[in-house]
C-alpha cells in the first residue's frame, strides 16, 4: 500500500528540480497529484513523461493563485516550491529589486497560499509544507535578501500553524530548509556565484560541503512529515544527504 494512496497533492513549482521531483514521488506513491508552476511547455513535458499527473500553469505571486489551484482540487497536501533565482553578488553590488526578488516571489507566494489555506479553509488534516532553505538559518551573504525572506518562509509557516490552532481549523503546517543542493539549477548558481566570491574552483567549493542532499532526499522528507503529521506540525527540518533534522 503506497503512503499517499488517493491523497490529493497539489505542487506549486512542479515544473522542475525539486518541485518536479517532489511531483514524481508523490504520483509513485499514489496520489492523485496537480502540478503547478507557470512554465505551461515544461509542465506539458511532465504530464507527457509521467501518465496521470495533472498541470496548471499560472504564475502562483498572483493573488488570485490559490483560488485557481484549489478550484481544480482541494489538497490534502499543498506544497509550495516555488521561487526566484537570488542574485550572486554582495548585497552593496544590488539595487533594489535584485535585492528584494526573493520576498517578491518566495515569501508572497507562502504568504497567499497559506493564508488561503486558512480562509477557505482547507479540509481538517491537510497538511501544507512549505519548502524553505538552509540559507534562512545559516544565512547568505552572496545572495542579496534571499536568506531574510526564506527566514520568513519558516515564520509564516509557523503563524499559519499557530492560526489554525486558535481557529479549531485542524490544519499541519510545517517547513523544510534543505542545504544547498550542488545537482540543481538553483544549487549550480549558488555554487558558481559562492566560487567566485571566496575565489575557489566551482569544485573545491562542492568538496567542502558536508552530506549535501538532493532533490529526492527533499521529496522524501515531504513524504516523511504528510505520514507523521503531528510530528511536523508547525515545526521547521533542516534537510541533508542524511535525512531530516529539527531545527532549534
Amino acid at each position: 500500500m503506497h503512503s499517499l494512496a488517493g491523497k490529493r497533492v497539489t505542487v506549486i513549482g512542479a515544473s522542475r528540480g525539486v518541485g518536479r521531483t517532489i511531483a514524481e514521488v508523490a504520483h509513485d506513491q499514489g496520489a492523485q497529484v496537480l502540478a503547478v508552476a507557470r512554465q505551461e511547455r515544461m509542465l506539458r513535458q511532465l504530464a507527457e513523461q509521467v501518465s496521470g499527473i495533472s498541470i496548471l500553469p499560472l504564475d502562483a505571486t498572483d493573488e488570485d493563485a490559490p483560488a485557481r489551484a484549489f478550484g481544480v482540487h482541494k489538497p490534502d497536501v499543498l506544497v509550495l516550491c516555488a521561487g526566484a533565482l537570488p542574485p550572486a553578488a554582495p548585497f552593496y553590488e544590488q539595487n533594489w529589486h535584485e535585492f528584494a526578488i526573493n520576498w517578491e516571489t518566495d515569501v508572497r507566494i507562502a504568504f497567499h497560499f497559506c493564508k488561503a489555506a486558512l480562509c477557505w479553509p482547507l479540509a481538517p488534516g491537510t497538511s501544507v509544507i512549505v519548502i524553505s532553505s538552509g540559507a534562512a538559518l545559516a544565512g547568505s551573504p552572496n545572495s542579496g535578501g534571499y536568506a531574510g525572506a526564506k527566514r520568513t518562509q519558516l515564520f509564516i509557516a509557523n503563524y499559519a500553524q499557530k492560526e489554525s490552532d486558535r481557529l479549531g481549523l485542524g490544519l499541519h503546517f510545517s517547513a523544510l530548509a534543505p542545504r544547498m543542493m550542488p545537482d540543481t539549477d538553483l544549487g549550480r548558481h549558488a555554487v558558481a556565484g559562492y566560487a567566485r566570491y571566496l575565489g575557489i574552483t566551482p569544485a573545491d567549493f562542492i568538496g567542502g560541503m558536508a552530506s549535501a542532499p538532493g532533490p529526492s532526499h527533499v521529496a522524501n522528507g515531504v513524504i516523511e512529515l504528510v505520514t507523521q503529521p503531528d510530528r511536523a506540525k508547525g515545526n521547521a527540518f533542516i534537510v541533508t544527504g542524511k535525512g531530516l533534522e529539527a531545527t532549534s
